[in-house]
């Protein structure tokens, strides 16, 4: 959540701000600032309420002009969205600046102490408080010099408790900025005769392809031409820097109306990058497991937040199915609370798209806490779940800027499924269907690029799903994964109030709730469970409520007990959670496009959610 960038160097940097902040808007936010330290020593502060543009409205033909900066968009947790919250946030003499990602959870306490002792406070935010802290740190340190002013920061770091990215700087002190993380990810950017501090690479793109990712428990100063990282203790950090290998044009919409369907339409060419390398129609070949002793594992905890544990859910299905493994999977903010029963003989996996979840962090903490194998799956390469993973399995499915995951999905479940098979093929459990399922990932992406090509449906169903007040999926086995994502979507991006229930449970309450204002769509896809599926449908229609089944290809049976048929190629049935939720994506964009929402920042989400 929220965006940081900040850049000291030898331009402008209002245009370098609010470029990278444009970069970050994904993440999700609901107001923007930018501060500025002028030629004439005092810094410029500009913020709103709202959407960035509405921020470079303000500034229009008034920007402040300098070159050490630092912006921010803002997603509320401490105080109401509005101009006075938003960031940056500054001590009372307006010397000290901070933006922050992340929550303070001592702010409470702290803000007491500082008020006793004659701070005043503008805001309601707990990040303002970290102004005020640095300020009497400096001041007792002379209120010059940028060691003092570093010093400072260490000093008020740990007086806070919480997850957090801060960047400080000073008007006193012209050339520098400071940077610090715990638990919320912060980058180096550095370029030529400038360096940038950023919460995400888009936002460093334009600028440079050298990378530095600042661990937890560190403390980075930046000047036009040096980057020092330092323990919290003052320690040196020696680190190399890593190239960005994907190109910023990759992060652009290509011709499509929104990043979200650009997005979808990547999925056969994401998967395929997923895929390629990892499986063949003779073998899975998965190097990155060589970290975990499979022999060892008596059972596997999969841990996840949102679309990430749907995909999990699909992994528990594939794993227990093929390798005969015992599966639990998790909602990570449950999970550490919960008691579990993690233990060396536990494998943990770790689903996360940007790889910063902070729920997910703590119980990978959790996790090595307990002497627990961990494996992570995430698409960010240097995220703070790659460190420290005993194995990491890259998406590879490239940037992913809409704030409602597609393809970063997709590829989770086809990954975790070939995690799945390659263990059974260890264990020697998966049988005679070994060569059916690798043949079903070689396929995989063909598949896929079938249904997006039939999107002129989906467009003329949403017309018929707008009209309605609600809307409820259902399915069983596989196809309840596929359910449960369906309605993620729709609500998500069309705020279209969806829920999704195992097909068998419609009759233990929500049938009440059936009429002809509410629609239901079926998963109905050829399975073990079908008949099954097909008792619910008409359990469904005789309450009156339409009913949309997205069924497999020749399944002409189907449309006796639907209103209306989205069909699919014929596969095994475990794809079903990857090729059942490409049509019901479309279905979510198109309906979310009638009803004029804002579909790649949907409003109160984030891209990475870096608080718990």
């Amino acid at each position: 959540m929220c965006g940081i960038v900040a850049c000291v160097g030898y331009r402008e940097v209002t245009p370098v701000l609010l470029n990278g902040l444009k970069r970050l808007e994904y993440r999700g936010y609901d107001s923007a600032g930018i501060a500025v330290r002028t030629a004439d020593g005092t810094i410029a502060i500009r913020k709103s309420e709202g959407k960035l543009s509405k921020l470079v409205n303000q500034l229009n033909g008034s920007a402040p002009r300098g070159t050490l900066g630092m912006g921010h968009t803002r997603w509320a947790t401490h105080g109401a969205p509005n101009d006075v919250n938003a960031h940056p946030h500054t001590d009372e003499s307006g010397r000290v600046v901070v933006i922050h990602n992340g929550i303070i959870e001592n702010y409470a306490e702290l803000r007491l102490e500082l008020k006793a002792r004659g701070h005043v406070f503008q805001s309601q935010t707990d990040t303002e408080i970290f102004a005020h802290l640095v300020e009497e740190e400096f001041e007792k340190r002379g209120g010059e010099g940028a060691v003092n002013l570093l010093d400072a920061v260490r000093a008020s770091l740990k007086r806070v408790r919480g997850a957090y990215s801060f960047v400080v700087m000073d008007a006193r002190v012209p050339d520098l900025l400071i940077g610090a993380r715990h638990f919320s990810p912060l980058i180096v950017g550095i370029g030529e005769g400038e360096n940038l501090l950023a919460s995400d690479i888009p936002a460093l793109l334009e600028h440079t392809r050298r990378a530095l990712v600042i661990e937890d428990g560190e403390v980075v100063a930046l000047t036009s031409d040096v980057v020092r990282i330092y323990t919290l203790d003052g320690g040196s950090v020696e680190r190399e820097p890593f190239e960005v290998t994907w190109d910023v044009t990759l992060a652009e919409k290509g011709g499509f109306a929104t990043f979200f369907t650009k997005e979808i339409y990547e999925q056969p060419a994401a998967l395929a990058n997923a895929l390629r390398g990892r499986v063949e129609p003779q073998r899975v070949a998965l190097p990155e497991l060589a970290g975990i002793d499979f022999d060892r594992v008596d059972r596997v905890h999969i841990v996840a937040c949102g679309t990430s544990y749907h995909a999990g859910l699909a992994g528990k299905l594939a794993l227990e199915r093929w390798a005969r493994v015992p599966v639990n999977v998790e909602v990570a903010s449950e999970y550490r609370y919960a008691s579990p029963v993690v233990n060396e003989r536990t494998l943990m996996v770790l689903i996360t798209q940007s790889g910063e979840t902070a729920d997910t962090l703590a119980c990978f903490r959790l996790a090595r806490e307990r002497g627990a194998q961990t494996l992570a799956l995430t698409n960010v390469v240097g995220s703070s779940i790659t460190r420290g993973a005993d194995a990491v399995i890259y998406l590879n499915v490239g940037p992913e800027i809409g704030v409602v995951a597609t393809k970063t999905y997709t590829a989770q479940v086809a990954l975790l499924e070939l995690v799945a098979l390659d263990w059974a093929i260890r264990r020697e459990t998966v049988g005679e269907i070994k060569h059916e399922l690798l043949q079903s990932f070689v396929r995989l992406p063909d598949l896929v690029q079938a249904i997006i090509g039939s999107d002129h449906q989906t467009e003329q169903l949403a017309k018929q799903v707008n009209r309605y007040r609600s809307a409820f999926f259902f399915g069983r086995g596989f196809g309840y994964v596929a359910a449960l994502e369906g309605a993620l979507k729709l609500k998500e991006v069309s705020y279209l109030h969806a829920e999704a229930y195992a097909a068998g449970e419609l009759k233990h309450g929500p049938i009440a709730m059936l009429d002809p204002e509410i629609p239901v769509i079926a998963i109905a896809t050829q399975s073990a469970t079908l008949d099954k599926v097909v008792s619910n449908m008409q359990e469904v229609r005789a309450r009156r409520a339409p009913v949309i089944a997205v069924a497999t290809d020749g399944d002409t049976f189907i449309a006796e007990h639907a209103d209306d048929v989205i069909y699919i190629p014929y596969a095994p049935e475990h794809l079903t959670p990857i090729l059942a939720v490409v049509p019901l994506q479309l279905l979510s964009y198109h309906v979310a496009a009638l009803r004029g929402c804002d579909i790649d920042q949907p409003r109160n989400l984030a891209k990475s959610v870096t608080v718990e």
